[in-house]
């Protein structure tokens, strides 16, 4: 499947700039004046880093300043450098494939058949162009979506940011932890209670904390190989399914939507973008020692994370549609299918395919467990940023690693503790949590569009017109679909004449605050181009 980036398409028509990074000052959020720094000079100051330097892998043979080989051409494809920049978008691929994804694709499966893997597909797409966004902001700044945020926006309203951020962060990992907690309990045939789960699930950052010591690119291929664990379980039950062929082409390119399928496709939409993976990102492709004041190195970086980055989404894409396919198959049109969850979805699995060369139960549960231990790592890799970049703090990693997995793993355990003998109970909660991740989608799409489309941040690499419109739409669209969810979810969850007027009172203050982030960003565009 080739995917067009139209995000490159502007660097070959942008003329070079006197600096690359002209970046706002601290103070300037505030009213202050204005300086020009670049990258090179933040590194020596105090202020919090994604990596360190002797952490970065370095990409030998990337081009010269004017990114030509000498003869005016772009240097030739290479699968050498292009094996250096492979990692972060696998990396950030994880978010598209936690135990919440998987809920929903299992969900789509069972009540809308294959009608719906058009709409996976497109939705894949969008979070395709969304995080080359985030991948693009980093690798031309030289930094995050948090320290920018950080030096962009006046101290409360950068604080309520930081808040939202890491109100996502702990709902996806409650979700993920609760996820791999599930599959250790399937695994261990009920041995293991759902909170020792979350205990022994809690222990993977210290396990991260240990393959940090060794580099990044072990760290990588210890997540590639739990990405090829997860695509050999779930290829696997694909196997076992047997789904019909012409039904799943015909769900990938026609699209069909009915009033009943709307909810599962808002859900399948609204898991596509992962507030703390947008951040994640542009910290991601920081790991590789690339010089962002030069603009052949970053144009090369670019090119070779998008194809890296592709290829990732690629992957993560079949893997939803095999679970979507696998429960489309066995459970569409029958009277199981609105009770399916992520808790009882062995069991139904079991039953209707029964047990064969390896039971069809132990296959769910090794994707699974694979889905929400790598999901809560990059949780604990997403947190350190957040943090890091928004407080501008110093800590060893260690401390920081402990202090954002306390923030989910504490109310998680309470979770674990409340809802391990309730299936239904436990699919209101991923309900809630899903709403909570609706919620915090604006807080990180309406400041990374801000940014990539100001040339007072990016310099050359700045985003186009048109880039910026179709952008904006698809950041639109995401929030409409998104806000849908909403106005369902309370309208069916809400009672009492107090509690709803509480629930009113904090939707305005919340859609008060996305006008002011969208107008502020409309000012200062305004302001830098006259």
């Amino acid at each position: 499947m080739a995917l067009r980036n139209p995000i490159l398409e502007d660097e070959s028509r942008a003329e070079e700039a006197n600096s690359l990074l002209p970046l706002r000052s601290p103070t300037s959020g505030h009213g202050g004046g204005k300086v020009r720094r670049t990258a090179a000079a933040c590194e020596d100051e105090t202020s919090e880093s994604a990596y360190e330097s002797y952490e970065k892998v370095v990409v030998s043979g990337v081009s010269d300043e004017d990114g030509c080989d000498g003869d005016g051409s772009a240097p030739p494809f290479s699968w050498r450098k292009l094996w250096l920049f492979t990692g972060p978008g696998f990396l950030m691929s994880i978010a598209f494939l936690d135990p919440g994804n998987l809920e929903g694709d299992l969900q789509a499966g069972a009540v809308a058949g294959c009608s719906l893997l058009w709409l996976l597909l497109w939705a894949t797409v969008m979070g395709l162009l969304v995080q080359m966004l985030s991948a693009r902001l980093g690798v031309a700044t030289g930094r995050h979506l948090a320290e920018l945020c950080r030096e962009e926006y006046p101290r409360w309203a950068m604080l309520v940011l930081w808040v939202m951020a890491e109100l996502a962060l702990i709902g996806a990992d409650i979700q993920e932890v609760i996820g791999s907690a599930i599959a250790i309990k399937i695994l261990s045939r009920g041995l293991i209670p759902l909170w020792a789960g979350v205990v022994i699930t809690a222990s993977d950052c210290f396990f991260f904390l240990f393959l940090e010591n060794y580099g990044v690119r072990k760290l990588e291929a210890f997540f590639a190989l739990l990405i090829a664990t997860m695509a050999f379980s779930f290829t696997w039950m694909f196997g076992e399914a047997k789904p019909s062929g012409t039904e799943l082409l015909v769900g990938i390119l026609v699209p069909k939507l009915g009033s009943k399928t709307i909810k599962q496709a808002v859900g399948i939409v609204g898991c596509v973008i992962m507030p703390h993976n947008v951040f994640l990102h542009s910290a991601l492709v920081q790991s590789r020692k690339i010089d962002p004041n030069k603009k052949g190195h970053v144009q090369e970086a670019l090119r070779y994370y998008t194809i890296e980055s592709t290829a990732a989404l690629i992957i993560s894409f079949i893997i939803n549609l095999f679970v979507t396919t696998v429960f489309a198959k066995g459970f569409y049109g029958t009277k199981e299918a609105d009770d399916i969850g992520l808790e009882n979805a062995g069991k139904y699995l079991q039953d209707k395919y029964g047990g064969g060369l390896f039971p069809i139960l132990y296959i769910w549960g090794i994707g699974l467990l694979a889905a929400g231990q790598s999901s809560t790592i990059t949780g604990t890799y997403a947190g350190q940023f957040i943090m890091g970049g928004f407080l501008n703090l110093r800590l060893k990693k260690w401390i920081r690693s402990f202090i954002t997995r306390s923030f989910a793993i504490i109310p998680t355990i309470i979770v674990a503790l409340f809802f391990d003998t309730s299936d239904s109970a436990l699919d209101i909660l991923n309900q809630w949590l899903n709403v909570l991740q609706s919620v915090q989608i604006p807080f990180a799409l309406i400041p990374l569009l801000t940014l990539v489309s100001k040339e007072q941040v990016m310099g050359v690499f700045k985003i186009g017109p048109t880039v910026q419109a179709l952008t904006w739409v698809v950041a639109a669209l995401l929030i409409i679909i998104n806000g849908y969810l909403l106005l369902d979810f309370f309208s069916s969850e809400i009672r009492g004449v107090l509690f709803g007027s509480i629930i009113i009172v904090i939707i305005v203050m919340y859609m008060a605050f996305i006008v002011y982030l969208v107008l502020r960003g409309r000012r200062l565009s305004v302001h830098l181009t006259s």
